[in-house]
């Protein structure tokens, strides 16, 4: 537990006995007992006793040891409190009273206070001058119950988090089940049981909560977000809930607040921490939650502990998970985009053999006219071949493919190195960053065409357990995250593709990176001055790609990680019309997909989704595929092997995550397979 235990005696010198020591502060009957404050923390400034200050201020170094710990200033925390998380953000003037039970991934903004005996567990977000009741429970996990033969205690826990916006009163002996959304500027009476969103504004109440009236109707709140085109009238007398349109608007999500299941749209977004707006996915109703169980832990956003199995598929690979609801579509609209996207593919497909033609140069593939020689250039005729035409790429025979790949392996190190400007293979490295991304590339091309490596692949086969977490921890997270993730991309790769490894190496890098990853970002590294989150989203993708998505894992924090990725996407430095490349839009794209099945934030999930999809199936240009990037200011603008097959796998990305992609009739199976490969 973090934090001092308040039942241990103070040093002798902080209350002398028989008269005062040298250089003491005198101690008066008064100091002895439970200080006042402890309890109504608002008090401290000015009525703290000086051994309660003391306290305050060891408490929070204690505290602060931890890197995911956070405290604004002016926080006081009781030290009858009971706080143990493993991440906690409380922002100035935020207190905690005694009898206080925290655990897991929490965040409170400023001026909020926690009273007396409240509970909050698991992953809770709450933004500014929130006030919480005495003996109220934010319950952000919940056990399951698939397996009746399985005793509840023995069955997996499970969270989806509960988030709550700014300047909301929670009265006391509420209970906020896991999954609940509570919008900013609501009321939730003394006793109310809340186990479906509440819309920001409303005063609810009751077990379970319903709707009783506004305390801010959306309509006359000038600082509100626009009001809901699915709720509309006004209240009428006695405080019933308010007129329900007869039909969903849509491209809203429900609330869920009431029993007529009352529509918002998703433009009426429910508050994050520090205020910024965000649409909320509501998941379906939770189960009971658990009020009682305080000896079990939960697994905060699914995270992946070393102590947990770690063979744990990772959950859902085509669609939502149970429990979640998609945003209602336009059926109109949908029918359009089908359109599209068959209409694209097919004329992907039919100029298939074109854009291949453009690039065999009579020897071999090049990425694109007049160009020096790749190996990634075979790796990428190989993958748009399959993912087009079913079949090895037309100009060469396969079994001439094949041996060609696996001649390039280096039976000493197993590394395939890059080609010089003739085309022979340089001198193999492990050093070499080609040569790490050649585990991808001729791998999985190999793997297409019914083969694999020749040799061994010595970047893992030599790696023991031990090792690992120094390599792990050596890698430039913190200034250039993407080549760290690159790496990471290669040695999980390897480990799909190489049986000679030795036992524990995998759960060995597993563990490594659920260590390190930032519960807040849900990454790995951190936002530079200069490009942002580019980096750390970058190199996520490439690390969470070889690692969790390739060995059907599942990640330590989903739900911050779709946070993360939709605040980069927003950078129009990266995603502003003109500036798109495939590199940037696949790795938000990839995450949001190995995301989805939390149902977090699927509104905004999807309107990404949409927006990008339609710039990319713009992209493609006849009888040469399609460019890396839009613009040379974003990357090689000329079409070539490398950015067709990047964004035809993009397409299908994006489109799985619009429910569409079946209109597409290809799917990726090479490098960019959105099933696990080991």
């Amino acid at each position: 537990m973090t934090g001092i235990d308040p039942t241990a005696e103070p040093p002798a010198e902080a209350h002398p006995v028989g008269g005062d020591a040298v250089g003491a502060t005198p101690v008066s009957s008064a100091d002895y007992g439970i200080d006042p404050v402890e309890y109504s923390p608002w008090e401290f400034a000015a009525k703290a006793r000086p051994r309660t200050r003391e306290t305050q201020r060891l408490l929070q170094e204690a505290l602060v040891v931890r890197s995911d710990t956070h405290l604004g200033a002016d926080v006081f925390v009781s030290s009858l409190a009971s706080v143990d998380c493993e991440a906690l953000s409380l922002g100035d003037r935020t207190y905690v009273a005694a009898g206080a039970y925290i655990t897991g991934t929490v965040s409170l903004g400023r001026d909020c206070s926690v009273n007396p005996y409240t509970v909050i567990r698991g992953d809770v977000r709450i933004g500014d001058a929130t006030r919480i009741g005495a003996h109220t429970s934010l319950l952000g996990f919940n056990h399951t119950m698939a397996d009746p033969t399985v005793e509840f205690f023995r069955q997996p826990l499970v969270s989806r988090g509960i988030e709550i916006g700014d300047d909301v009163w929670i009265g006391s002996h509420v209970v906020v089940l896991d999954g609940v959304r509570v919008g900013s500027r609501s009321v939730l009476a003394a006793g109310a049981v809340a186990t479906k969103d509440v819309p920001a504004g409303a005063i609810v109440g009751g077990n379970p909560a319903r709707f009783l009236k506004w305390r801010i109707h959306p309509e006359t709140d000038p600082a509100a977000p626009p009001a809901s085109p699915g709720i509309s009238g006004s209240l009428s007398a006695g405080g019933s809930t308010p007129h329900i349109a007869a039909t969903p608007t849509p491209g809203t999500l429900n609330t869920g607040i009431d029993s007529a299941t009352p529509h918002e749209d998703e433009s009426a977004a429910t508050p994050s921490i520090g205020g910024h707006l965000r649409a909320a996915a509501t998941p379906a109703e939770a189960p009971p939650g658990d009020a009682t169980d305080t000896d079990a832990r939960p697994r905060i956003r699914g995270s992946l502990r070393p102590a947990a199995t770690p063979s744990a598929p990772h959950t859902d690979t085509t669609a939502a998970a149970p429990g979640t609801v998609r945003a209602p579509s336009d059926p109109s609209a949908d029918a359009t985009l089908r359109t599209r996207l068959a209409a694209f593919a097919d004329r992907a497909r039919d100029q298939a053999h074109a854009v291949l033609d453009r690039a065999w140069d009579g020897a071999r593939y090049l990425d694109r006219p007049g160009v020096a020689p790749t190996v990634r250039a075979w790796c990428d005729a190989v993958e748009i071949a399959d993912v087009l035409l079913t079949d090895a790429p037309p100009h060469a025979d396969r079994a001439m493919i094949v041996a060609r790949l696996r001649g390039w392996q280096d039976p000493a190190t197993g590394a395939v190195a890059p080609l010089d400007s003739a085309g022979a293979s340089r001198p193999a490295s492990w050093a070499d960053e080609d040569a790490a991304y050649h585990v991808l590339a001729v791998g999985y091309a190999l793997d297409l065409l019914g083969s694999s490596f020749p040799h061994e692949l010595r970047l893992v086969s030599e790696l023991t357990p031990d090792r690992v977490p120094a390599l792990v921890d050596g890698l430039p997270w913190q200034t250039n995250a993407w080549t760290a993730g690159a790496w990471i991309d290669a040695y999980g790769t390897a480990l799909a593709w190489e049986h000679n490894v030795p036992a524990g190496t995998s759960d060995a890098l597993f563990g490594a990176l659920a260590r390190i990853a930032d519960p807040t970002t849900g990454l790995w590294g951190s936002a530079r001055e200069s490009d942002g989150l580019l980096q750390p989203v970058n190199g996520f993708y490439r690390a969470s790609r070889g690692t969790f998505a390739q060995h059907g894992r599942p990640l330590p924090y989903p739900i911050a990680v779709i946070d993360t990725v939709l605040t980069h996407v927003e950078d129009r430095r990266f995603f502003a019309r003109g500036r798109l490349n495939a590199c940037n839009v696949l790795d938000v794209a990839h995450p949001l997909w190995l995301t989805r099945g939390t149902g977090h934030r699927s509104g905004e999930v999807t309107t990404v989704a949409r927006r990008l999809l339609d710039a990319a199936l713009g992209m493609w240009q006849d009888g040469a595929g399609i460019a890396f990037a839009e613009s040379p200011e974003a990357g090689v603008s000329t079409p070539g092997l490398q950015g067709t097959e990047m964004w035809l796998s993009i397409v299908w990305y994006l489109a799985d995550l619009l429910g569409a992609s079946d209109a597409l009739g290809y799917r990726p199976r090479g490098v960019h397979r959105p099933e696990p490969r080991a």
